[in-house]
């Protein structure tokens, strides 16, 4: 049968001017993670319109082929709209589940016809709705349909809730940060003397230094060849500005692998305790600033080096003056509170930084030692932890991944097994592939 048979394409909904909505932009959606959570935002008109359920697709390059497709979760029957470059695909009655749908667009069946249905300009191209329409899916019955989505939800609630977890310790550090060095209310603060400072009171042997004194190196990132050409004889992994939300969760499938020139990678290769910085390329309502701190942990997740792009800033801090921890959540504060707006020019839709005038004017207090010691030893376990439930979302991603197409296909058969429909996150990784494995032999 043909996929518009099987789900409705780009549904109506009616939608309000000026009226609040849920909405949901291709920045929104990390590549690998089934749900996006949106925002509000007034509706002016335009735009693709959604609701809770329903699937959103890319159909635009690169987003498409790095495959921004995800399910929106807000409350049933909730509103919402969003870019005007996704297609929206919703389950028919009795034909289809929402949730199969979801995998079925995720996997090669849907994807790979209509990455190459796309067309119009260099970097611009889109795929053709009317391709997508008439892709040719088997006719699987309804319920096989929902025990296929059972299996793989599991997978995915296991992802959302460390993902969950990975944001409270995210907030956590965020918070402790905010305790000891804005509000200064660190252990041990009441038998302290404080000082007046360019920033006000400050505690006593404490600094207030610009950012420029205290980075130790800086430079521009790079972006190199998609092939080997000529001095461009050096793979190494790229971590764009669009890749720091998803690496900061150590997802790092959309990171471009690339040929450099030795000289450009030798400069800009990555090691731990590096802060990669945005410099370019954000919106109106995404400010560009956006920041990742380097552990250890995250080279397990490449096979080669790794640099930071063209339209980002490799810094590495002089830790005798502050630790890595302190600049990278100093940079996530400023970013969270907008206050980083002031560095920022706006040029043709797209947000340009003022680095240097940033070093020169932005301030950070720099903490005595002991302090900062105190501090990392709280932070930095939160750090680690977040790169382990990373990594474990890798590998449920990649299993994940190895069984859909088989369960789509058919070549691992659900269709007899007594699988419970109702999805839990108790439910263990391991269990559920024992389940599979176990009735495909």
């Amino acid at each position: 049968m043909k996929f518009c048979e099987f789900a409705d394409i780009n549904p109506k909904e009616k939608l309000q001017k000026n009226e609040e909505y849920f909405f949901v932009e291709m920045t929104d959606i990390v590549p690998g993670n089934r749900f996006v959570y949106p925002k509000k935002k007034k509706y002016k008109g335009g735009g693709s319109k959604f609701t809770s359920g329903d699937v959103l697709f890319a159909r635009i390059t690169p987003c498409l082929e790095n495959g921004k497709i995800a399910q929106i979760k807000v409350e049933n029957n909730t509103k919402c709209f969003g870019s005007t470059e996704f297609f929206v695909f919703r389950a028919k009655k009795d034909i289809s589940d929402q949730d199969y749908i979801f995998y079925l667009a995720y996997s090669d069946i849907i994807r790979k016809p209509a990455e190459k249905s796309m067309y119009g300009a260099s970097g611009r191209q889109r795929a053709d709705l009317n391709a997508v329409k008439n892709i040719e899916i088997a006719s699987i019955p309804l319920p096989t349909q929902r025990k296929i989505a059972s299996i793989l939800s599991t997978y995915d609630e296991l992802i959302e809730n460390n993902t969950r977890r990975i944001k409270i310790l995210e907030e956590m550090a965020q918070r402790i940060y905010r305790e000891w060095f804005v509000d200064f209310r660190f252990p041990g603060h009441e038998k302290v003397r404080f000082i007046d400072s360019e920033l006000g009171r400050i505690p006593e042997g404490w600094e207030v230094k610009k950012i420029g004194e205290v980075i130790q190196y800086y430079i521009g990132g790079g972006w190199g060849k998609e092939r080997l050409e000529g001095k461009y004889s050096v793979e190494a992994y790229v971590i764009r500005g669009t890749d720091i939300p998803n690496v900061r969760r150590n997802n790092t499938s959309s990171c471009p692998l690339r040929f450099h020139t030795l000289s450009n990678f030798k400069n800009r290769k990555i090691k731990e305790g590096d802060i990669i910085f945005e410099v370019s390329g954000g919106s109106k309502d995404q400010p560009v600033g956006r920041s990742l701190l380097v552990n250890q942990k995250l080279f397990e997740n490449f096979s080669k080096p790794v640099i930071c792009a063209s339209f980002c800033k490799l810094m590495r801090v002089n830790q005798d003056i502050i630790s890595p921890e302190i600049f990278y959540l100093k940079l996530v504060a400023i970013y969270e509170d907008r206050s980083i707006r002031k560095y920022q020019v706006q040029s043709t839709g797209i947000s340009n930084f003022k680095f240097e005038y940033f070093l020169n004017n932005e301030t950070i207090v720099c903490p005595i030692d002991a302090v900062q010691k105190e501090f990392s030893e709280i932070v930095g376990p939160f750090f680690d932890e977040m790169s382990l439930l990373g990594q474990k979302n890798m590998k449920l991603r990649e299993t994940r991944d190895l069984l859909l197409p088989k369960l789509i296909s058919g070549e691992i058969d659900v269709s007899k097994m007594d699988i419970e429909l109702e999805k839990t996150i108790n439910n263990s990784e391991e269990s559920i592939k024992d389940k599979v494995y176990e009735k495909e032999v």
